[in-house]
Parts: structure tokens; C-alpha cells; sequence
């Protein structure tokens, strides 16, 4: 235990103050007893895996921040369990790289820990973890015992779960997925950037370690992939979800784009997803945007970014900027992904 422990260097955008005390725990007995230790005195609590969805205050966190640094991965045929605090990236590579199987190859390159991909729901390219994702097992602080939920009942959608929406509830402690073989294939290829990449129709397959390496080289060329050096990978990824619009809302929105042509994927309910960064970037946000230490990414519109010497303050004055100048030019509000601590936008 490390009292009044930095938390900056916890994250990737390498920003907050600290922790009261920062617990790290290597086993899952160790997770459980912070996590009981902490709830029987009512001390605040939170959990971090790898801090790449994170932005924490620049008070820090008056209470105990538990670091789950947990290790363990099997694969039994196609069924993959891995420790929550596995690095995620690694996880994919191997499972790609040596074992030739898919299901998560469009996740490459994302930065974090397996225990926070159920969370959020992580996806890109057109892959989701709840595509995959068996179970679950968690340790329920409200039931005090150890559980495992089926992917059903982890209640995921878009970038969110029964997870995120009781956060003072769970801590993951172990993810399984079910993945699959197809002969050192891909899954089908849904994103037409990816597609396009490679010159074949969106349903395609390709060779699997071929789809890993693409992604990596499209993410790393958004500078979504941590690189200390490079001041734009000091970011939590993608800082606004997607728009989700319902049909009024969606109608209201066209009416406002003056003859341009903004992406439009369906979603759920008769709804319609945009794309935040075609949002930021219309709206007069442009690579780079920015004359303090915080910035948009110089690479992506989607990626607010530390330039070094940035406040969680400066980051979150940029953020404001940003939502209410979509807000302005479209009338849609973003919603930030990255889980805010001691902090709102």
C-alpha cells in the first residue's frame, strides 16, 4: 500500500492528482480482500486496470484506488479466460499470432486491460468484445460473493454494460470468450476501412494475423496506439462516443447539414448512428486544434490529447469547447466515453 500515491502516471493521458493510498493487488483473493477492506469501513473505492479510459481531477481520489495487476490466461480450444488485469493488446496478438483464431482481431492495438473491456462494451472496426464474451466472473460488492454472468445478463449495448451502469457494484475479475476458427480466416469484414484496405467487399474474409496488422497500422496511423514518445497517444482513445439519433432526432440533424453528407450506420430501435469525428471536424475542429497543453490529437479529431504539460482543468476546458461547438453547428450533444473521476464535463 502507497500512501498519497500519484495516479497520473496510472493513465494514459498521464493526468489527476493522487490517492489517498493505491492498493495493488496480484491475485484475485488480493482484489477481494481491498475491495471488502475498503467497503467495511465505507471508504471510497476505485478500481483501475490499465487507466486508458480514465480522467481523473486534478485533486486526485480521497480514498483507496485498488490497481488490479492480476495475470493468468488459458485457452482451451477456442475458449479464452483471461486474468482481468491481463494487457488486452498482448492478449489479441497471441491469440491471433500463435493460435490463428478470431473474433477479437479487429480489437488490436487497444490499449487497457482485459477486466475493462466488458465494461465498456470495447469495439472497433466492427467488432465487439459482446460478441465473444462468454462470461464474466465478478465480485458483486452489494451480494459480497463471487459471480459469473452469462453474456446475457451482462446487459451490454453500445459501448456500455450492467458493468458500467453500476459501477460501485461490480469489479471483474476474470472474462471468458468464445472465439472461433475458421482456418486462418477472419470474421467477416464489416468496416469499409478495413475492407477498402485490403480491395475485397465488406463480408470478406482475409487471413486473420493479415486483419490484426491492418488494424494495428490504421490505429498507430490515428495515433491510437501508445507510443511514449508521441505526445498523441497521451489521450484516453476516442474522448466522444458515436451519436446514437433517434428518428426525430435524426431528422432534426439532417435538416441542419446544409447539403453535406454526414456518416449514417443504423442502430437499434429505428435509430441512426453519426460519427463524432465527423462532427468535431465540421464543426470547425480540426487535427490539432488547440493553443494550450491539451489539444486535439494531430492524427484524429476523436482524440483530446496531454501535449505534456496539461491539467485534467485544461483537458476538460477543451472538451467543453468542443461538445458545445457540435452542439452549435448540429444540434447534437456528445457524450464523453472515458469514465470521469472527481470530475464532470
Amino acid at each position: 500500500m502507497t500512501e498519497n500515491a500519484p495516479l497520473a502516471p496510472l493513465t494514459t493521458l498521464r493526468l489527476g492528482g493522487p490517492a489517498r493510498r493505491l492498493v495493488t493487488a496480484h491475485t484475485d483473493q488480493e482484489v477481494i480482500a481491498a475491495v471488502q477492506a475498503a467497503d467495511a469501513v465505507g471508504e471510497p473505492l476505485l478500481v483501475i486496470g490499465g487507466g486508458s479510459n480514465l480522467v481523473i481531477g486534478d485533486a486526485g481520489f480521497d480514498g483507496t484506488v485498488l490497481r488490479i495487476a492480476t495475470t493468468g490466461s488459458t485457452l482451451d480450444g477456442t475458449v479464452l479466460e483471461l486474468a482481468a488485469g491481463e494487457v488486452w493488446a498482448d492478449a489479441v496478438a497471441t491469440v491471433v499470432l500463435e493460435h490463428g483464431l478470431a473474433g477479437i482481431e479487429f480489437l488490436a492495438g487497444i490499449p487497457g486491460s482485459a477486466g475493462a473491456t466488458p465494461v465498456q462494451n470495447v469495439g472497433a472496426y466492427g467488432q465487439e468484445v459482446s460478441q465473444t464474451i462468454t462470461e464474466v466472473v465478478a465480485y458483486d460488492r452489494r451480494a459480497g460473493e463471487l459471480v459469473t454472468l452469462t453474456n446475457a445478463e451482462c446487459g451490454f449495448s453500445y459501448r456500455h454494460s450492467r458493468f458500467k451502469a453500476e459501477p460501485d457494484r461490480w469489479v471483474v475479475l476474470r472474462v471468458r470468450f468464445g472465439l472461433e476458427d475458421h482456418g486462418g480466416l477472419s470474421t467477416p469484414i464489416r468496416y469499409p476501412e478495413v475492407a477498402r484496405h485490403y480491395g475485397v467487399e465488406a463480408g470478406g474474409r482475409v487471413e486473420v494475423a493479415a486483419a490484426w496488422n491492418a488494424v494495428l497500422e490504421l490505429r498507430a496511423g490515428k495515433g491510437m496506439v501508445l507510443d511514449e514518445t508521441d505526445h498523441d497517444t497521451w489521450s484516453a482513445g476516442s474522448f466522444f462516443t458515436n451519436p446514437v439519433l433517434t428518428p426525430e432526432q435524426y431528422q432534426a440533424f439532417l435538416a441542419r447539414l446544409d447539403g453535406r453528407q454526414a456518416p449514417a450506420y443504423p442502430a437499434p430501435d429505428g435509430a441512426t448512428k453519426t460519427s463524432a469525428a465527423w462532427l468535431i471536424d465540421h464543426a470547425g475542429f480540426r487535427k490539432g486544434y488547440g493553443s494550450g497543453p491539451a489539444t486535439l490529437s494531430t492524427k484524429h479529431t476523436l482524440a483530446l490529447t496531454n501535449r505534456g504539460r496539461a491539467t485534467t482543468a485544461d483537458l476538460l476546458s477543451l472538451a467543453r469547447e468542443i461538445r458545445a461547438g457540435v452542439h452549435a453547428a448540429f444540434g447534437v450533444e456528445l457524450v464523453n466515453e472515458p469514465v470521469m473521476v472527481g470530475v464532470e464535463l
